[in-house]
């Protein structure tokens, strides 16, 4: 195809969306929305996923000493423990600790640790975070076979509800998604269809005169393009206004998130460039896709 053809169909796009005005503006607050809608989806997932990884940053298991331990197998335990897969943090407590920690915290009970005077009788033990939670059991499985080790505390309920509630939200999101993006498609195709049944009788008169099936539909390919490219900017402005303030609103003191000891959400300047392109993208490919897809019947004389 000559360079002026190419010229003359893009012109054609651009002109049919100002001469068809109405319904270009219904397309562009359909797919505006719609994209939105996506981009809101794929933001709260993501900051869902991290809100989940901060809270399961805070699960610990501690690794009881059988007592009469000496130090030397002490520190061989640790070294084990660091040099074992999956296991991010290993810190020592000392028996001494846990019971200062313990006096700290229960001032009321005064008379209880004069009982017990000033030996702990606490074990010692290790402090460790697990990188991978859907792989504690095998993790802790190994520790266990480690000699020394009296008893192994893990939240084992509360990884099982925070895995479970992670692989829900991944999956709930996913079909969201595709709902929406399917939803999109076959509104935009509606509604490029009603522009396009405006002009059948020009389509179908090039036709008789000898113009492709292509070039018949690329004009209206690059009107779904520019549509889209329009609408995704459209978006992602709209975003960025709203994006801030959700999150500040979100953020709180008196939210739910603040309680569990989420202290933040994905900044919006992180996310901007992927934000764009992806609105970009995403808007030019559904519009575009759908605005030829609407066109395949009028062009078959």
């Amino acid at each position: 195809m000559r360079l002026s053809s190419v010229g003359y169909l893009f012109k054609q796009g651009v002109r049919n969306i100002w001469h068809n005005r109405i319904m270009s503006v219904a397309s562009f607050c359909i797919l505006t929305v719609s994209l939105l809608l996506i981009g809101f989806t794929v933001l709260f997932s993501a900051n869902i996923n991290m809100v989940l990884s901060s809270v399961e940053d805070k699960n610990e298991v501690i690794i009881y000493i059988t007592d009469g331990t000496s130090n030397e197998d002490i520190a061989v335990l640790g070294e084990q423990l660091r040099e074992t897969a999956n296991i991010s943090e290993v810190n020592f407590y000392s028996k001494e600790q846990a019971f200062a920690d313990i006096k700290k915290n229960m001032t009321d009970a005064e008379e209880i640790f004069k009982y017990l005077g000033e030996e702990s009788p606490l074990p010692d033990a290790y402090r460790i975070r697990i990188t991978d939670i859907d792989n504690m059991s095998s993790t802790l499985m190994a520790i266990n076979g480690y000699k020394n080790i009296e008893k192994v505390k893990a939240p084992y309920d509360f990884v099982n509800v925070l895995t479970g509630l992670n692989s829900i939200i991944t999956l709930v999101s996913v079909i969201i998604l595709a709902a929406l993006i399917v939803v999109s498609f076959v509104i935009i195709s509606n509604t490029t269809r009603a522009s396009v049944d405006i002009r059948k009788r020009e389509i179908t008169i090039m036709r008789f005169v000898g113009a492709t099936k292509t070039f018949i539909k690329i004009p209206f390919f690059i009107e779904g393009l520019v549509m889209g490219v329009i609408a995704g900017c459209a978006a992602y402005l709209l975003t960025w206004l709203g994006y801030d303030s959700l999150v500040s609103l979100l953020s709180s003191e008196t939210t739910l998130f603040a309680a569990m000891g989420v202290t933040g959400f994905i900044p919006f300047a992180r996310l901007s460039l992927y934000a764009f392109f992806g609105y970009v993208l995403v808007g030019a490919v559904i519009s575009s896709v759908g605005t030829v897809f609407s066109t395949r019947k009028y062009v078959k004389v």
